[in-house]
Order: C-alpha cells, then structure tokens, then sequence
C-alpha cells in the first residue's frame, strides 16, 4: 500500500487575519476543514500539520491531526515559501520515526471549501502517470492571460504578456479562439516525495492537472473573503467536505410552516428588568413585513419558546402569530413533534430558526434548520443555513425572504 501524507501548513503569525488558522468559519476552526479533507480521504494514511504555535498545535490535535514537533520559527516567517516547510517536515519524520511516505499531499488551511473525493482524485492522478512530479488542483482562469500586459511604467509602451503561435494579436482576437487557460488554486498538490528530496521543488516539472470545478474557487486572505466564503458554505449548495462530516440540507421545495424561537431570534437576546420585574426586550420593526406574502403562499408561521412571558405574548399579538410558551428546555424538540401532528403538517415542510442550544431538538426535527449569525457554536455548526443578520437585528426578516425568493424561483 503506498504511504500517503497529507501536510496541512499553519503558522501562527497571520497578518490579514489574526490567528486565522483557528478562528471559528462557518462553525469549525478554518484549520479543522483542511484536517477533515485529510481523515476523510481514502488513500491518505496520516495527517500532520506542520505548525510552529502551541495553540494552532492544540487545536489540530483536538480535530484528528497529529502533531509531533513544531516548526522551526525561522521557518514561520511572513515570506517563508512552502518548499523549506516540507523539506523540515520530511526530514523530522525520517530522523525520528524513519517514517519516508511516497507521496505528501499539501493541504492549504486557506482554502476550505472541497469537494468531497478531491484529494483522492488527486492522488489516483498521480498514481496512474508515472511521469508525473506532481498534481496541482486548477480551474478555469476568469481572466485571459492572452489579453494581459506587461507594464513597465506609465512613460513607456506596454508589452503583452503572452504570445499565440500563429495569431499576430491574440489582445484582440476573440475570446473563443484563444487556447483555455487555467489558474492553480491553492485547495492541493499531491507531490512525490522524490520530487521534494531529490529535485528540490514542490512541483517539479511535469505537473499534471486536477481540474476543480470554478464553484469551489476559494482563498481567504482578507476579512471580506472570509464572510464571502462563509455565505457560499450555507448558501452555495455545494457537496463539500465537512470538519463533522454533515452535509447541510437544501431548503425544502415545498414549505408549510416556518416555526421560530423567540429569544435571540426576534430579539437580541438580552432583557431589561425594571424594579417592579417588568421585563421589556428590543425587537426588529421591519420582521413582519413580508408575513403577509408567506401567508398568501400558504405559509403558517409559529412561535416557540421556552419561557413564559407576557412580552412574548404581547410580541406575538402584534404580529399577529401564533405563539406556545412554557415549554421545558429539554422539550421543545417533543413539543414541535406534537403540534406537527396536531395540525397534520410534514416535519420534511417545516423550517426552523433558533439561536441557542434547547433549539437543537427543533433541528433534529424540522426539514430545514436555520440559525441566526450570532447563534452559538453548536448551532452553527448543526445549521443547514446561517443567516448573515444577528437576532434582533433583522435576522427574521432576512429568512422571510430567502424563503420567498427560493419559492418563486
């Protein structure tokens, strides 16, 4: 059986993103997506992550990953490239453990979002070509090389960037007729180790091509990128590879209840208590306004909360939905269960939204689970959906209409 490692790079010191490694996307450490592509891929045979901070180390450990020395810090620095990482890595493992894979896989915390038999694809690649180097992951370049330009200052004339045998100017020949270009991604390269030890590089010069399909381009490096991402994991449809191994399901194509909770959902979570032990909560205007629509679709809507309270009722009655309070922390899931059967309603037809943990029996029951941005880890991470608004702040409003524009697609 050839011997297979899979690398995950993750140093501490991150710029653009402080401590990007481990923060929380989409529910999971970003680290802990690239560790579950290397556990949940057939061919590999260990994954290791090659760090040089403690914490990232802990965190990776607590994923599945081994980690069995830490990286030099010379070798951690803002410009250090892959190539002396891997050569580390290697080196370390044959000197302490005699342990020499055939083929080492990089796996780039930065671009988490997979398809699931990706890694596997790429080494069977590998595998098969004899003359192969290495397999590096491309997609279909967005830009046309063909059409850029070396620029060599604003007083001086330009050069293009690429020649076409047989086309004088391929800048302004159509599209069509130029050869396709690809861009390598940063989501794998499956690499024999020779080609590291041997020839110095982490390509060498044959490299063959896995060709990604151009919805799971990704490669956070900035703020923006990371909300960008996180909305193409909830809202992208995408078969991808997960740290829990869930695959989140896909709003249901017909919808007869949407049923809410209301703490943390229709506000934001927090209560004012006067002396008197009036409690007042902030709400969103601007929630209500298209339940007229879903009503007009035949849409019930349903609130269920945990607590009883007259602000809940009083909330309720203004909105004109139904509401059912009181109900146990630990039973809102069986609650939800009887009043589907009551009012003869398919769970696979109903959406649920919460925020805290007693919602996640709700989720086990419901067709499609939605949670709030600012819901809590584990309901995050159960969440078929997460909305891109916190409670209070609009977040139901938002799932009115996600529910609309999916039903008059």
């Amino acid at each position: 059986m050839t011997e297979i490692l899979a690398l995950i790079p993750a140093r501490g010191g991150s710029k653009g993103i402080p401590r990007k490694n481990i923060k929380p996307f989409a529910g999971f450490p970003l680290i802990a997506w690239s560790i579950a592509a290397g556990l949940q891929a057939k061919s590999v045979s260990r994954v290791i992550v090659s760090t040089d901070d403690e914490e990232i180390a802990a965190v990776a450990r607590q994923y599945g990953a081994e980690v069995p020395f830490l990286r030099p810090a010379e070798l951690a620095q803002d410009r250090t490239p892959d190539f002396p990482v891997f050569e580390h890595a290697l080196k370390r493992l044959a000197e302490t453990e005699g342990y020499k894979p055939e083929v080492v896989v990089q796996l780039r915390p930065t671009s988490p979002i997979r398809p699931m038999d990706m890694v596997d694809s790429a080494v069977k690649i590998l595998l098969e070509n004899a003359d192969a180097d290495s397999v590096r992951g491309v997609v279909p370049a967005a830009q046309n090389p063909f059409k850029m330009w070396r620029f060599h200052g604003a007083d001086k004339p330009m050069t293009p960037l690429l020649a076409v045998e047989g086309i004088a100017e391929p800048y302004n020949t159509p599209r069509q007729i130029l050869p396709p270009a690809y861009w390598q991604t940063g989501h794998i390269d499956a690499i024999r180790t020779t080609t590291i030890t041997h020839k110095h590089s982490l390509t060498g010069s044959i490299v063959y091509p896995l060709v990604i399909d151009p919805r799971y381009t990704v490669d956070i490096d900035t703020p923006a990128d990371w909300a960008k991402y996180e909305a193409l994991v909830y809202q992208g449809g995408l078969d991808m590879v997960t740290p829990d191994g869930k695959r989140r399901r896909p709003m249901p194509q017909k919808i007869e209840m949407i049923v809410f909770d209301f703490d943390g959902v229709f506000t934001d979570n927090r209560v004012w208590t006067d002396q008197d032990g009036r409690e007042s909560v902030a709400a969103s205007r601007s929630d209500s306004i298209r339940f007229g629509e879903l009503r007009a679709k035949g849409i019930e809507l349903l609130i269920l909360s945990s607590e009883p309270n007259p602000v809940v009722t009083a909330r309720a009655k203004k909105l004109g939905v139904e509401v059912i309070q009181g109900i146990g922390l630990q039973d809102k899931g069986r609650v939800m269960r009887e009043v589907l059967e009551q009012k003869k309603v398919k769970a696979e037809n109903v959406v649920y939204v919460g925020n805290d943990l007693n919602d996640l029996s709700c989720f086990e029951v419901a067709g499609w689970a939605v949670a709030v941005a600012d819901a809590y880890a584990e309901v995050i991470q159960a969440a078929d959906y997460v909305l891109s608004r916190p409670g209070g702040h609009g977040a139901v409003r938002e799932l009115c209409e996600v529910v609309l524009k999916h039903l008059s697609a």
